[in-house]
């Protein structure tokens, strides 16, 4: 007898460090969910605020917990891969949140037949500190993704990209800020099934990258792209979003 629905097991990572202040929040987001086949691992950097104190009241729903001091975010996110041992992967960072309770559950139920799909994603809403709603993000899911979709810049949120665990490769370190967006790419030109939810699945917190951050995130994605997609073809993108930074000021 099948099941109307497959049940594959979730490994959700969040990468902490001193995160007192929004870690809270991501944690019940987590262990709220009304699908049960979730393994939740923390990747801490060796936090000296109050962190482990908060991941400590709710060790026993924590699958696993690591602490202590990394090369940085992606490398500590490469820790959370080696940890994870189910079917999807889900990056989920302090402060960010699943849209609902049921999220899970409802992006189980938009699989049709038995057959699990290489990616699953969907959209993301920005939201502030108190987790009000500000807006959808600016970039959204495109209706059928490809490889090829990033050309445009990353039109699904990290978060919202949930790659099975057999295509996972580690981040490539050699990228400071952007290397999700190389990962992505690399998981999408081996995914021969991207399953778009047509779901909001991540309530991601706003708070915005400092400008000089942003200038080398830039910088780096550029080279990426260039990687990926060739220098003529990323120069003619880039020309038009530099247009468009010029216009929206």
């Amino acid at each position: 007898m099948h099941s109307v629905h497959p049940t594959p097991k979730f490994s959700i990572i969040t990468v902490t460090y001193n995160a007192e202040k929004v870690l809270e929040d991501t944690i019940l987001s987590v262990i709220s969910q009304t699908y049960h086949h979730v393994e939740y691992i923390i990747v801490d950097g060796g936090s000296e605020d109050k962190t482990l104190s908060i991941i400590d009241r709710y060790r026993s729903r924590i699958h696993t917990v690591v602490s202590e001091p990394d090369k940085g975010l992606y490398d500590a996110m490469n820790k959370g891969i080696s940890l994870a041992t189910g079917d999807y992967l889900c990056f989920l960072n302090a402060g960010d949140c699943f849209h609902e309770d049921n999220t899970l559950q409802q992006m189980i139920h938009t699989i049709i037949g038995n057959e699990l799909p290489d990616v699953l994603y969907g959209e993301t809403a920005i939201v502030d500190k108190n987790g009000h709603f500000l807006r959808m993000r600016r970039l959204s899911a495109p209706e059928t993704l490809t490889w090829k979709s990033f050309k445009q810049g990353m039109l699904v949120c990290h978060q919202a990209f949930f790659p099975r665990h057999t295509l996972v490769e580690p981040y490539d370190l050699q990228y400071r800020f952007s290397a999700d967006f190389d990962w992505c790419i690399r998981i999408m030109k081996k995914a021969r099934t991207l399953h778009n939810t047509h779901l909001t699945i991540i309530d991601y917190l706003d708070e915005g990258m400092t400008t000089r951050n942003r200038k080398a995130s830039l910088k780096e994605r550029f080279r990426i792209m260039a990687k990926h997609y060739g220098w003529s073809s990323t120069t003619i993108h880039h020309a038009w979003f530099v247009f468009r930074a010029v216009i929206h000021r």
